[in-house]
């Protein structure tokens, strides 16, 4: 087998399920201050939820699902007027804090507060399909300026993780080699990058959509529509080969496989090691195997983010080497370097993650190919559902059926 094959096989299966996960995703409200192409979520006014509500939320997760971290997500959770009680209520129930956020309304004084309410990391959305102002017709690479200033706003503050995601258009895919040395350009203050692969619901002729016996335009689904016309089947060994046109060596770890498709890559997990100025190489699957078991023996839970001082202090994993090979090819690449450089002996080796997401697949029969041990799962009516699809229990309470036209119904 090709060391560098993308199957199954080649890599490891991310343990996370619906009742053990990393992550679980809060959304305090569905109000948000940007447009974004491709969102999920309505932007809905009169959406923030009560503190008692997001309690009863954080409950059903306390109840039904082993979690690590919490993203606290919506929506825009910033603008929630009640956002560091929010914080507050996670961290006191015995959870990681995440904010996902567009970075609009964060200030200084806003994240300190963040902070000291225990926030542990920020997962920022830039991306060239937004209505930033200032910042319209903007590109990916033109959009490092803003990414750049959210990054040095949190290391200045410091003892937070820095995430970046973006959403991946076939008119913006050639960018995503470009932001991937980006992120090895500021590896010191920048500890995961995130590739989400643009998806609408399915507009083939062939299918109709359902819910119970009714039928449905569907056209009013934030994510229904798409007036371009553009893909909307790009997939994560896609980005993979745009990458390895300028990384040739690039290799994911680990993966989450889709619901119906074991052999689809629904998330694809890349480690690696490096500083500035070269990646040593990337970490392999023992490795990540080891790192999810070792922390779910010993906290009950499987890792999401990672204290941001360990990302930093990459040459600690080194002695795992005689465990993964892909530790091994980093160590024999970083001391190669030091001969030739001895100075390099004294720069730190930082650890980044990078992530592509490939959403919800609509398969040739009508049947919806999901991401298995979704990490994003969150809460309607005290069950745990997917956030991506929520707007479908919003409108319908219930989930939307994608049936073949004359053909008996596949329910999903």
């Amino acid at each position: 087998m090709n060391n560098l094959e993308i199957t199954p096989q080649n890599l490891y299966r991310l343990p996370w399920n619906l009742a053990d996960n990393a992550i679980s995703w809060l959304e305090p409200t569905s109000k948000c201050n940007l447009y974004c192409d491709g969102c999920y979520r309505e932007n809905r006014n009169d959406s923030h939820k009560s503190l008692e509500d997001v309690r009863k939320d954080l409950e059903v997760f306390k109840t039904l699902r082993k979690t690590d971290s919490i993203s606290i997500a919506g929506g825009e959770p910033l603008m929630h007027p009640e956002i560091l009680e929010i914080v507050k209520i996670v961290k006191e129930m015995g959870w990681k804090p995440v904010i996902n956020t567009n970075g609009e309304l964060l200030t200084m004084e806003l994240l300190r507060k963040l902070k000291d309410a225990g926030v542990i990391g920020f997962t920022f959305h830039v991306d060239s399909g937004q209505g930033r102002a200032h910042w319209k017709g903007k590109n990916e690479m033109e959009l490092n300026e803003l990414r750049l200033k959210l990054a040095t706003m949190l290391a200045e503050v410091g003892g937070m993780t820095c995430s970046f995601n973006l959403t991946v258009y076939p008119e913006n895919i050639e960018y995503v080699p470009k932001l991937i040395k980006w992120a090895q350009d500021h590896i010191d203050i920048v500890h995961v990058l995130v590739f989400i692969i643009y998806r609408i619901a399915v507009r083939n002729k062939d299918y109709d959509y359902f819910v119970g016996n009714e039928k449905l335009t569907f056209e009013e689904i934030a994510y229904s529509v798409d007036k371009d016309e553009r893909r909307t089947d790009v997939t994560s060994l896609e980005v993979i080969e745009e990458i390895r046109k300028s990384e040739p060596d690039f290799m994911p770890c680990a993966f989450l496989n889709g619901t119906y498709k074991p052999d689809s890559f629904k998330w694809l997990l890349t480690g690696r090691m490096g500083n500035k100025h070269q990646i040593f190489g990337y970490v392999g699957p023992r490795f990540m195997e080891l790192v999810q078991t070792v922390k779910h023996l010993f906290t009950d839970k499987y890792l999401a983010y990672a204290d941001s001082k360990l990302n930093r202090r990459g040459r600690l994993y080194f002695w795992l080497s005689f465990m993964d090979k892909g530790i091994w090819n980093i160590c024999k690449s970083y001391f190669k370097s030091i001969l030739t450089k001895p100075l390099a002996f004294f720069s730190k080796v930082h650890y980044q993650s990078i992530m592509i997401i490939q959403p919800i697949d609509v398969l040739k029969n009508g049947e919806m190919n999901m991401c298995d041990g979704c990490p994003d799962i969150s809460v309607y009516n005290g069950e745990l559902v997917w956030s991506c699809r929520m707007e479908e229990l919003y409108k319908y309470d219930q989930w939307a059926r994608v049936v073949i036209k004359d053909k008996p119904e596949v329910q999903i």
